[in-house]
């Protein structure tokens, strides 16, 4: 049995295509925020049964919005959010489209530093610099791109730890991941 290394879903095809699909995870990462870090990985893999076994960047973008936004909203929806994330998924696309010839593994497999990967992944739609940083940690801790100086860029989140979803490798990491995240918002709350 294969080493799964996206251990995100609680499912099994669904990490599998994260693993397997550079698309997939891209739109995972774009869905996580505002919905528990399950569904959103699991997004990718839903999206694809709903587009009819296919997940293409040229296809998304080239697709109706009104159309799209009514996948994402199901039932059930794909996100807490369902037509600004259709919106926001098209636009990825569209920007993989345009810069990558529709090929998400473009976006770090022509960077040949970690701060050109970081300048691609900010360059996303919907990938703020919190979000890239910890995507490039992901990239690095678990799909083995690291190009140099990914740690820099990718700051706390390439230090070992329970930081991101980029340390998540099983349920424990997971929960850890998740208590890191709620200190992380109650000490923003409290004003530190």
């Amino acid at each position: 049995m294969a080493l799964v290394k996206l251990p995100l879903t609680g499912d099994a095809a669904a990490d599998q295509l994260l693993q397997d699909d550079p698309l997939a995870l891209l739109i995972g990462m774009l869905l996580d925020q505002q919905v528990p870090m399950e569904k959103a990985f699991r997004g990718p893999y839903d999206l694809k049964e709903r587009l009819g076994g296919r997940l293409d960047a040229a296809e998304i973008a080239a697709m109706d919005g009104e159309e799209l936004a009514a996948v994402f909203k199901g039932p059930p929806a794909l996100h807490r959010y369902p037509g600004s994330m259709a919106g926001r998924a098209q636009e990825l696309c569209r920007a993989l489209v345009e810069r990558f010839d529709g090929q998400a593994e473009r976006v770090w497999s022509t960077a040949e530093t970690g701060q050109q990967l970081f300048a691609n992944l900010r360059a996303l739609p919907g990938f703020g610099e919190q979000k890239a940083r910890i995507f490039t940690a992901l990239l690095a801790k678990r799909m083995g791109v690291a190009p140099p100086g990914w740690e820099d860029v990718a700051g706390l989140y390439g230090q070992m730890g329970r930081f991101s979803v980029a340390d998540v490798d099983g349920p424990e990491a997971l929960a850890a991941v998740r208590e890191h995240k709620k200190a992380m918002k109650a000490a923003a709350k409290a004003g530190k």
